[in-house]
C-alpha cells in the first residue's frame, strides 16, 4: 500500500511541476526580467540533471543490453566467441581517413592499398530488438583507388587450443550495405613457418550469413599451430556503407561417419 501511495504522490508532484514550467514558458515573453533571470537559472540546473538522467537511461535501456554475450552457434560447439568490437564499448570508437594497418580496439585491423584514404571505420550501438550483439561496426567508403580492402580479426588463443583437422570452424555475421558487393572470408591458421589459408564467399542472400571452414581439406600441421585470424575481404567497396551488426565464431568436431 505504501508503495502505491508513493507512486501516486510522485505522479501528483510531477504533474504539478510540469504545469508550473509550462506556465512559466508561456509567460516568458512578457515576464519581468528579474523573474525571468531567476527562472533561467533554475531551468539550467534542472536541465543538467535531466540531461544526465536521459544520457544514462538511453545507454542502459538500449537493446541489446551490454554484457549480453548470447551467440547463435551449433549446439555441439566446444568454443564460441564474439570479438570485443561487437561485445563492448571501445576506448576509441572511430577512425577517419583510415591508414592501412590502423586498428580499432585490440583485435580489428583495416588494410588497404589506397593512395588517398577516404575510408571511415566506427563502432556503433546496436539498438534493434533483433540484435544479439550490443555493438556493431560501420565502414564508410567513398572514392576508392586501391585494389583491395579487408578487415583482419585476430582470434584468441582458445580458438586454436586443441584444434585438429577434425574440426569445422564457423563464422556468422549480420551485414547491412547500401549497395551490393561481394564479401569473402579467409581463415588463416599459422602452423610453424607456414600459414594455411581457407577462403569462402559470404552468401548475401539473407540478413544473417555464415560460412564454414572444414579443416579436413587443409594441409594443417596439427602439432605446430600457433595462432589464427580471419580476413573479411570486400570487393568493389567504393561509394558504399557497410554495417557489420554482429560477427561471431564457433567450432565443433565433425560428425563421425
Amino acid at each position: 500500500m505504501a508503495r502505491q501511495t508513493g507512486g501516486f504522490l510522485d505522479r501528483i508532484t510531477h504533474r504539478s511541476a510540469l504545469r508550473r514550467w509550462r506556465a512559466a514558458a508561456g509567460a516568458a515573453p512578457k515576464a519581468d526580467l528579474t523573474e525571468l533571470r531567476r527562472q533561467r537559472s533554475r531551468a539550467r540546473k534542472l536541465r543538467r540533471q535531466l540531461d544526465e538522467l536521459l544520457h544514462v537511461a538511453e545507454y542502459r535501456l538500449a537493446l541489446p543490453a551490454i554484457g549480453n554475450d548470447a551467440i547463435a552457434a551449433p549446439h555441439d560447439s566446444d568454443w564460441t566467441w564474439r570479438p570485443e568490437a561487437w561485445r563492448g564499448p571501445l576506448p576509441e570508437p572511430g577512425v577517419v581517413a583510415v591508414d592501412s594497418g590502423a586498428q580499432l580496439g585490440g583485435e580489428v585491423t583495416l588494410f588497404h592499398d589506397c593512395k588517398i584514404s577516404e575510408l571511415t571505420l566506427r563502432q556503433l550501438r546496436n539498438t534493434r530488438e533483433a540484435d544479439l550483439a550490443p555493438f556493431g561496426l560501420r565502414m564508410d567508403v567513398f572514392q576508392f583507388d586501391g585494389s583491395y580492402l579487408s578487415l583482419a580479426i585476430d582470434l584468441p588463443p582458445a580458438a586454436v587450443e586443441g584444434l585438429t583437422k577434425a574440426y569445422l570452424v564457423r563464422v556468422e555475421c549480420v551485414v547491412e550495405m547500401e549497395s551490393p558487393l561481394e564479401i569473402f572470408a579467409r581463415l588463416n591458421i599459422k602452423s610453424g613457418p607456414n600459414t594455411e589459408k581457407l577462403v569462402r564467399e559470404v552468401p548475401l542472400s539473407s540478413g544473417e550469413r555464415h560460412v564454414e571452414f572444414d579443416l579436413a581439406y587443409s594441409k594443417l600441421n596439427e602439432k605446430r599451430i600457433d595462432k589464427a585470424w580471419l580476413d573479411l575481404i570486400f570487393e568493389g567497396p567504393q561509394m558504399n556503407q557497410v554495417v557489420l551488426r554482429d560477427l561471431t565464431f564457433s567450432r565443433r568436431l565433425r560428425a563421425e561417419i
